[in-house]
């Protein structure tokens, strides 16, 4: 179905949520309407339950696909089904965990040829920035990606190693010469080095391992080289409250500063992970329950920016080795399709209303990456929506995802609200078979 109309009793508009009537002509919002406003008897119209709210369509600016290369992981078609069915309609993919990874235009482009015919929502590509490949920016750029990525510790892949420290400075001065956007997974090799890493199945013996200190020294270089270029900066996936205060104090210093957390960091403590649990090991790591509050707090305060899934799956032989060892389990939480979702059971249970919720995960993630036309429900964007029906309870089965590998932190959840209508540029996404309509993005 391509309806010229959506009536709904809550819409959020810019002006908050209220009732209304949307119009759509060729993919793009036209009007935001009276929800009485007459229409043509051949109009074809999506009358949304009384129950359920229309947001914009979730800009996930953080997904690992991993195809090509490691395609048993993940894939495009995948990948952009589930962010679909969660109410996803743009992703942008990371440059890893891929081989190649997309750290030159020949790789960016091995990628696009792959994805092509496969994707069932928008996809644009973040760049990487490695060791050796400073000439290999500019031109990534100039071929559309949003930005690069970098890590400042081990990647845990041996393809995209991190930058050292005079690596980074040197990789951000030449982002910085073009107004380019560099995200850095910011946590510290020499401090996780000195950590101790025993081989472990208790999840207080990783938390040991992988410590706020790591954290909060990466985000201090992040931020100095912030100072020292002029550049732009964005933290990526921040697990621990204690670089709160560098981050706000950067912020009103007027550096250009921007971060992000996850729902997993948001949703679930370190107190009630079982031991021996790998589908809850991330990098950084699940952090207490005071913790997780803080990040709640410094997302309402806008000292956090935006929430963003880091999906980054694997297959069960890679994310369960060890046998329940967290030092040798892939770290990753496979939450595409259930984030929205998750974070706005949390968000109503805080007393926070969807139109932050959304804000965060779709039209700050949008205007992060330059993408004016995503993330909002106005006349002229893309009629991109998502139907998030509170009277529609999800039990959450990890075999019943549509992501590839049935493995998720989020099994066996119960949220009381879930996506029920994804809609596309205008076009109603069948749920069985979300189909092949999403286009690659361009900067």
């Amino acid at each position: 179905m391509t309806p010229d109309a959506v009536r709904a009793r809550r819409v959020l508009t810019p002006e908050g949520v209220r009732p209304a009537t949307l119009l759509i002509e060729d993919g793009t919002i036209t009007g935001v309407a009276p929800v009485d406003l007459p229409l043509p008897g051949e109009a074809e119209v999506l009358h949304v339950a009384d129950s359920a709210v229309v947001l914009p369509g979730v800009v996930d600016t953080h997904v690992h696909v991993n195809e090509p290369g490691r395609t048993e992981w993940e894939g495009f078609a995948t990948a952009t089904r589930a962010a679909a069915l969660g109410g996803v309609t743009t992703l942008v993919d990371m440059p890893l965990n891929s081989i190649p990874p997309t750290t030159s235009v020949a790789n960016l482009e091995a990628k696009q040829a792959v994805a092509a015919g496969q994707l069932a929502m928008d996809v644009g590509f973040w760049g990487g920035a490695v060791p050796g490949n400073v000439a290999d920016l500019a031109p990534l750029w100039e071929a559309g990606v949003f930005g690069f990525k970098c890590f400042l510790a081990p990647s845990g892949v041996d393809e995209f190693p991190p930058l050292s420290p005079a690596e980074f400075t040197k990789a951000l001065t030449e982002i910085a010469s073009f107004d380019g956007l560099m995200i850095v997974h910011a946590e510290d090799a020499r401090v996780l080095d000195a950590a101790p890493a025993p081989p472990s199945r208790a999840y207080s013996d990783f938390l040991l391992s992988r410590p706020d200190e790591a954290e909060v020294a990466a985000i201090a270089q992040v931020v100095e080289g912030a100072r020292e270029t002029g550049g732009r900066v964005h933290v990526l996936h921040l697990s621990s409250a204690r670089a709160l205060d560098l981050l706000a104090d950067a912020k009103a210093e007027g550096l250009r500063v921007t971060v992000e957390t996850c729902p997993h960091y948001l949703t679930f403590a370190a107190e009630g992970i079982p031991d021996a649990s790998p589908q809850f090991k991330c990098c950084p790591p699940i952090r207490d329950d005071g913790n997780r509050d803080a990040l709640w707090q410094a997302l309402d305060a806008g000292i956090i920016d935006c929430v963003v899934s880091d999906h980054s799956p694997a297959t069960a032989e890679v994310k369960l080795a060890g046998d329940g060892d967290l030092q040798l389990a892939w770290g990753g939480i496979s939450g595409l399709q259930v984030g929205l979702a998750a974070m706005a059971a949390e968000a109503t249970r805080r007393g926070i209303g969807l139109e932050k919720v959304s804000a965060w995960m779709s039209r700050h993630t949008a205007d992060q990456v330059g993408l004016a036309h995503k993330g909002r429900i106005a006349v002229g964007a893309d009629a991109d929506l998502a139907v998030l029906d509170q009277a529609v309870p999800l039990t959450v089965s990890a075999a019943g995802l549509a992501h590839k590998n049935p493995i998720s932190a989020y099994d066996g959840l119960t949220l009381p609200s879930q996506v029920t209508t994804t809609i596309l540029r205008g076009r109603m996404l069948d749920r069985t078979d979300p189909g092949t309509h999403g286009g690659m993005l361009r900067r």
